[in-house]
C-alpha cells in the first residue's frame, strides 16, 4: 500500500499536469476561432471556382482540356494532411487509418501509389513503413498561406501535365465543429466539374475572353491550389478543435483522479491516526496492569 508521502506526491504531480492541460485547452480555444473563420471564409471562393469550371467546360467537350481528361490511373499521388504536434486526440490516427485503407483498397486498381505529406506526424508514421514517399512539405502549418499552397498545387499540376501523374487525391480532416471532424478523401486531378444547383443564370450566354481554353488554363490550376489551401485551413481548424476537446477531457480526468487520490489519502491518514490511538490506548492499559 502506498505511503502518505507517495500519495501526496502523486496528487501534486497530477495537479501540475492538470494546469498544463487546462492551459493547452485555452490556447487551442483561442486559436480555434481564428482557424474556423479562415476555413469557413474560403469555402464560398472554392465553390465558386468549381462552378466556373463547370460553366466553361460545358461549352465544349471536357476531354479536350488535359486537366479535365480522365486517363488510366497508373501513377497516383495521395497528399496527406496531418499535424506537426500530438495531443489532439484521434486527429492524426484517423487520417493515417484512412490513408492506409485507401492504399490497401486500391492497390490493384492503382499499380503505383506515392505519398506526399504535410505534417510531421504523418511523416513519422509512414517513413517507418513500406510506403513510397514522394515528398514531405516542411513549414507549411507554422504559417499557412496561399503562396505555399500554390507552390504545392503548381508542382502537382506540372507532374500531371508531364504524364508523370495520372491522379491526385488529398486526405484531410474537414472541420464540422469543435468536437467533430470528418475525414475527407477528395480527388483533385483530374478535376471533376460539378454542376451548380444555382439556376438563376440559366439560359444566359457568356462571352469568354481571350478564349475558353485560356480561361480553363488559368482557372483550373488556381482551383487545385485553392482546394489544397482550403484543405490546409480545414485541417488546422480541425486540429485545434480536436486538441481543445482532448485537453478538456484530460483536464476533467485529472480532476477525477485528484478526487480519488485525495479520498485515498484521507483514508490512509485516518487509518494511521486510528493505529496510533490504538497503540496509545494499549500502552496506557499495559501501564495500569
Amino acid at each position: 500500500m502506498p505511503s502518505l508521502k507517495d500519495i501526496r506526491n502523486r496528487i501534486k504531480a497530477v495537479k501540475s499536469t492538470q494546469k498544463i492541460t487546462r492551459a493547452m485547452k485555452m490556447v487551442a480555444a483561442a486559436k480555434l476561432r481564428k482557424a474556423q473563420i479562415a476555413a469557413e471564409g474560403i469555402r464560398p471562393y472554392a465553390n465558386r471556382l468549381q462552378e466556373t469550371i463547370w460553366e466553361v467546360s460545358q461549352l465544349k467537350d471536357v476531354t479536350e482540356h488535359p486537366l479535365l481528361e480522365e486517363r488510366e490511373p497508373h501513377n497516383v499521388m495521395v497528399l496527406i494532411l496531418t499535424s506537426d504536434r500530438g495531443l489532439c486526440g484521434g486527429f492524426n490516427s484517423s487520417i493515417i487509418r484512412t490513408t492506409e485503407k485507401f492504399v490497401k483498397d486500391n492497390s490493384e486498381k492503382f499499380p503505383e501509389i506515392a505519398l506526399s505529406i504535410i505534417g510531421r506526424k504523418g511523416n513519422d508514421h509512414f517513413s517507418k513503413r513500406d510506403y513510397t514517399i514522394e515528398k514531405v512539405y516542411q513549414d507549411i502549418l507554422t504559417k499557412p498561406s496561399m503562396d505555399k499552397a500554390r507552390q504545392i498545387g503548381n508542382e502537382m499540376v506540372a507532374l500531371y501535365l508531364d504524364s508523370g501523374l495520372d491522379a491526385l487525391y488529398v486526405v484531410y480532416n474537414e472541420f464540422k465543429n469543435a468536437a467533430t471532424q470528418e475525414v475527407i478523401v477528395e480527388r483533385l486531378l483530374p478535376v471533376i466539374p460539378e454542376e451548380t444547383p444555382d439556376t438563376s443564370e440559366e439560359g444566359l450566354e457568356f462571352v469568354y475572353e481571350p478564349s475558353q481554353e485560356e480561361v480553363l488554363d488559368g482557372v483550373i490550376p488556381l482551383y487545385v491550389s485553392v482546394e489544397i489551401y482550403r484543405a490546409i485551413l480545414e485541417s488546422m481548424a480541425s486540429e485545434m478543435g480536436a486538441r481543445m476537446t482532448a485537453m478538456d477531457s484530460a483536464t476533467k480526468n485529472a480532476g477525477d483522479l485528484i478526487d480519488r487520490l485525495t479520498l485515498q489519502f484521507n483514508r490512509a491518514r485516518q487509518a494511521a491516526i486510528t493505529k496510533e490511538l490504538m497503540e496509545i490506548v494499549s500502552g496506557a492499559e499495559a501501564l495500569k496492569g
